[in-house]
């Protein structure tokens, strides 16, 4: 179980969304996890992921107590991995977010060759995880299912804020942000990075996936729905 497992879409939509977590047992294998998760993270960078993220400290991306609102579109928006990886000091699930499936396959065969001693999951859509396991020569352990949202369905937003928002697993980003933050897109009054980095700051986990997101408001640019 993953709070990734209710990203909303269908399984065409994760084609640019992976994401591989690491995870101790606490009372089993927790202690001394630390530098193996450090090193996780660390083995990540030459794969290119689009975030890194710390559950206790968040991701690459993260929000600042000393500046005002104003701030967030003229702020540096590159993402800090190095500041990820050097702020895990307990033990905590890590995160290395990709946007292509070759990197996460070539990632979880780096992993399997580490043999950390972690528990590691995978999060995408079902061919996706599979291919990944294929590609590392390792049978799938399990497999997770979303069932989707039940009742008024009728009330919930559309599926382009559905998809932005979903990918805080933690509820973290609200749909009158995403909202917002597709039509000013649409408007011009922001880029599509702008809007992306500034609703992954939300994200206290750090497994949003800016390059999904910035896919989902050009989709909604370029549609003007």
């Amino acid at each position: 179980m993953t709070n990734t497992l209710h990203r909303f879409g269908n399984a065409e939509s994760f084609y640019d969304d992976y994401v591989v977590f690491a995870i101790p047992s606490r009372g089993k294998n927790d202690k001394g996890s630390v530098p193996k998760l450090k090193k996780f993270l660390q083995m990540a960078l030459p794969f290119n992921p689009v975030n890194l993220g710390d559950a206790i400290h968040g991701g690459a991306l993260r929000p600042c107590r000393n500046m005002n609102p104003t701030a967030h579109w003229n702020r540096d928006i590159k993402p800090a991995f190095r500041e990820v990886i050097e702020g895990v000091d307990a033990p905590t699930t890590v995160a290395a977010v990709f946007d292509n499936r070759l990197a996460a396959e070539d990632f979880v065969k780096t992993v399997k060759e580490a043999d950390l001693g972690l528990c590691v999951n995978i999060s995408t859509s079902v061919d996706g995880a599979e291919q990944c396991c294929f590609a590392a020569d390792i049978p799938r352990h399990s497999v997770g299912y979303s069932l989707g949202f039940e009742g008024k369905t009728e009330k919930l937003p559309n599926s382009q804020v559905l998809m932005l928002t979903t990918m805080c697993g933690h509820g973290m980003i609200s749909s009158s942000l995403a909202k917002k933050m597709i039509d000013w897109v649409k408007e011009g009054r922001r880029t599509p990075e702008q809007a992306v980095t500034y609703m992954a700051r939300f994200c206290s986990c750090g497994v949003y996936n800016p390059s999904r997101a910035k896919r989902v408001l050009e989709d909604a640019r370029t549609k003007m729905k």
